[in-house]
């Protein structure tokens, strides 16, 4: 039903869909063609050839491969990076890595496109004749700032303004261009794609401009990640409409620069200086809610890669709020925090937007690169498309890319090193969670759970023993049903042994479907072992402790199990159901001797860790039901001990 709604296209529907996805690209006119045209004198090869390349990336970029080729990567209606490793991930070692670099880019996307895009269109401002000079970054820090504050209390009731604001936008780029087209209509030659051509062959440092060009399709990557909110269909159809508006405003931006005849002066916008002088002041003020709404974009774009991360075992889990009744909307504190703070410091350093073009793009190519290789896995094991072609489109694709990202590393040293350095950041935090987990993984001992399972029913019946408590249950990561880790029994036949009615051994499996959610059960001993699987989807946060009350409630309502003849615990002054979770909390044990590579990624793991969100909050447990057991962990323990006894 909940695909059924989102390929269903209406008016509303579409109009939804402006608002969620072409914030970032639908703001580009603002800077692309001032950043391609920089100080240089105007001539027909550099503004029809800048044109010509800006039309053909719209179209092979981000036509063809996103709008075309990459919805078809739909994962039961969602999409993005991480919904593109679920659906591939199976079928190769290698793209977990990919798959990091891909989203540590759209994250470092995230601190520098809210900075450029609400500058550029607070400097219009400076156009406006009897305003004098403008302090420009306080406004834009200010606009930034208050954005981020506002995410805390969800954006249900402004994000329904985002749609209609996006529709003025794209008709207003569409007037503007027009107004200039059609005094000028010679200008539509530059669709030629012999002008690219001679951009990049003759004119001076031709190729170098492609840094610049690309600005135009850096937002290409929310057509994909925004798939879940939209639909494909709505994407397509709303697509069509944004490309004549944006390609309408470029070739109106080329016709006022082909006939002002004299180079811009510094600062200096032609998307500004084409619009009428009694319109200043409405456009200044429509570009400056668009580029709200393309940070409001990058923001929860943002919130739902962490989340998606969290639970593929890319990031540390951290605490997640949903502000509104919405589905799907969240609130991560942690990183609204980061990326406010990553937004004003870029603000301050770069001044201006100009050189905030110079150092955008780099990290973004990245992840566009990133995109076409997990793609090249989809169409060739999903889809089963034909290798031949398969191969052909990813030439295609990674010629075009590795020339943009060529183009790009001349920005590196422009100011492109901040974006590279914290996305290194946000990648070195994946690689160390993910393998971090795994070499945890790896060390941890499982033992068979049917060995033990009639000196558990023994503890159980021993009313020597002090109850516990009624039912007792451990949160497990074994997948088998007949496995349970050697740590889970120390813990329950300790120094003071756990008595408890029922024993239960819970174990989450995340799918890689977004919003699966069922369960499994597993009676291994006869109402007194119990194996419950928990199956939940990518995009679910765990409610671990009212899923096992709804799990109890379902058993005992069918009779699976003599559950409905035991009262559970509860008493006539307290209904509830006795139940404890335990939880082993592991921590590195000073006995541990690593190599090197291990040593730094298990400690790091654990720092980390220390960190992020507490075991107990993130599968939903109160912490009144909840036993925290801290396990020492020997992974390598020191082999030789010289100690000797002094004479």
């Amino acid at each position: 039903m909940k695909n059924e709604i989102k390929k269903k296209i209406t008016l509303a529907s579409l109009i939804v869909a402006m608002g969620i996805i072409y914030g970032d690209i639908g703001t580009s006119p603002l800077y692309t063609f001032k950043a391609i045209i920089g100080e240089r004198n105007i001539s027909e090869i550099l503004v029809l050839g800048g044109i010509s390349c800006i039309f053909w990336t719209l179209v092979l970029q981000t036509t063809v491969k996103y709008v075309w080729l990459t919805l078809k990567a739909d994962n039961q209606g969602e999409g993005g990076i991480f919904s593109l490793y679920s659906l591939v991930r199976r079928y190769g070692k290698k793209i977990v890595i990919p798959t990091m670099i891909g989203a540590a880019a759209l994250l470092a996307d995230g601190i520098i496109t809210p900075a450029v895009s609400v500058t550029s269109a607070i400097e219009g401002l400076e156009m406006i004749k009897g305003i004098g000079r403008v302090p420009i970054v306080p406004i834009v820090i200010i606009v930034i700032s208050l954005v981020f504050f506002l995410q805390r209390f969800g954006t249900q009731k402004v994000g329904r303004a985002f749609g209609p604001v996006m529709v003025i936008w794209f008709s207003v780029l569409l007037i503007l261009g027009l107004s200039q087209i059609i005094h000028y209509p010679s200008v539509i030659k530059a669709l030629n794609p012999y002008y690219a051509y001679e951009l990049l062959a003759q004119y001076p440092k031709g190729f170098w401009l492609l840094g610049a060009v690309f600005l135009c399709t850096t937002g290409a990557e929310a057509l994909y990640s925004d798939l879940g909110h939209c639909g494909r269909e709505n994407i397509r159809i709303t697509w069509g409409f944004v490309k004549v508006c944006l390609i309408v405003n470029y070739l109106g931006q080329a016709s006022w620069l082909l006939h002002q005849g004299n180079p811009l002066l510094e600062g200096r916008n032609p998307f500004f200086e084409m619009i009428p002088e009694w319109f200043l002041i409405p456009g200044v003020i429509i570009s400056t809610l668009a580029a709200i709404v393309a940070s409001q974009a990058l923001i929860s774009g943002s919130f739902t890669l962490i989340n998606e991360a969290i639970n593929l075992n890319f990031w540390h889990r951290v605490a997640i709020k949903q502000p509104t009744e919405t589905k799907g909307q969240i609130y991560i504190p942690s990183v609204n925090n980061m990326l406010w703070i990553g937004c004003v410091l870029v603000v301050l350093y770069f001044q201006n937007s100009s050189r905030m073009e110079a150092a955008y793009g780099l990290a973004i190519t990245l992840a566009m690169m990133m995109t076409t290789f997990l793609l090249s896995y989809f169409l060739l094991y999903k889809l089963k498309w034909n290798k031949i072609l398969v191969f052909s489109l990813l030439l295609v694709f990674a010629i075009i890319e590795i020339s943009f990202f060529i183009a790009n590393l001349v920005k590196f040293q422009e100011g492109g090193y901040i974006t590279v350095f914290v996305g290194g950041v946000f990648f070195m935090v994946m690689y160390i969670s993910y393998f971090g987990r795994k070499i945890n993984n790896r060390y941890t001992k499982f033992t068979d759970l049917g060995k033990f399972s009639s000196q558990i029913v023994n503890l159980s019946n021993d009313e020597e023993i002090p109850k516990y408590t009624t039912h007792l249950i451990y949160l497990t990561k074994a997948d088998r049903r007949d496995q349970i880790e050697e740590k889970i029994i120390n813990s329950i036949f300790d120094k003071k042994p756990k008595r408890a009615d029922v024993y239960w051994f819970f174990h989450i499996n995340r799918t890689n479907h977004p919003y699966t959610l069922d369960y499994e059960v597993s009676e291994l001993v006869d109402d007194k072992v119990i194996k419950i699987v928990l199956n939940i989807g990518f995009r679910i946060k765990p409610r671990t402790e009212l899923y096992f009350e709804k799990i109890i409630d379902d058993l005992i309502a069918n009779k699976e199990l003599n559950l409905h003849l035991r009262n559970n615990g509860t008493t006539k002054y307290n209904p509830t159901i006795d139940f404890k979770f335990i939880i082993m909390e592991k921590y590195l044990s000073v006995e541990n001797e690593f190599a090197l590579k291990e040593g730094i990624i298990l400690n790091s793991y654990f720092f980390l860790k220390r960190w992020g969100q507490k075991d107990e909050d993130a599968f939903g447990l109160d912490r009144n039901d909840v036993l925290v057991e801290h396990i020492p962990l020997v992974f390598e323990p020191l082999k030789i001990l010289n100690l000797e006894r002094k004479l």
